[in-house]
């Protein structure tokens, strides 16, 4: 009995020691992933109806702010706040704003590049991002109407939409929704 006991505790043990190489592991990660990373993401966002690829995203994980960028779009980019987590080596994502999640798995991360597969519902899409230094955020002005078309309580962001319509009168209209596209 004795033996059993002396058994099941080294198991425990050895199951328990995983579990922080796990977590450290899973930290390290998470304080690799620290910064702005900027690459096309494969990101396209539908808007009335039409279909729109951003030119590149930027994604600063210290911030929790991703940023797709557009050139030929009614807005120039669609700005989101996100939070993130590690656990077991996958980088889970929730987009605020949009109330939607992605999963990225199979990346290879170091202090310069960041690449891999983002699984998003059934899709699956490989990106490649290069790290880069943060930008001043506060240029992004989140709060109230100004030059934006819709306020934070709305739940998106988009510069430049307003630029054509008259900004006494805003019109109730449909927010872009990101989709992440094949290559």
């Amino acid at each position: 009995m004795e033996k059993i006991s002396t058994l099941m505790t080294m198991i425990a043990m050895a199951v328990l020691s995983f579990s922080f190489v796990s977590c450290d592991e899973d930290a390290e990660i998470g304080y690799t992933l620290e910064g702005t990373w900027k690459g096309n993401m494969y990101v396209s966002s539908t808007y009335s109806g039409r279909t729109y690829d951003a030119t590149y995203s930027e994604i600063d994980f210290t911030s929790g702010i991703w940023v797709d960028y557009y050139s030929n779009a009614p807005y120039d980019y669609i700005a989101n706040h996100i939070t993130w987590t590690v656990n077991n080596g996958t980088i889970y994502v929730h987009f605020v704003e949009e109330n939607t999640d992605i999963r990225i798995f199979d990346y290879s991360l170091s202090d310069y590049y960041f690449s891999g597969s983002i699984y998003s519902g059934n899709q699956t899409v490989d990106f490649r991002l290069t790290h880069t230094s943060s930008p001043n955020w506060s240029g992004y002005y989140y709060y109230g109407y100004d030059d934006w078309y819709n306020s934070w309580d709305s739940g998106y962001y988009a510069r430049g939409y307003n630029d054509a319509m008259s900004r006494s009168v805003k019109p109730q209209v449909e927010a872009p929704k990101r989709v992440f596209r094949t290559k």
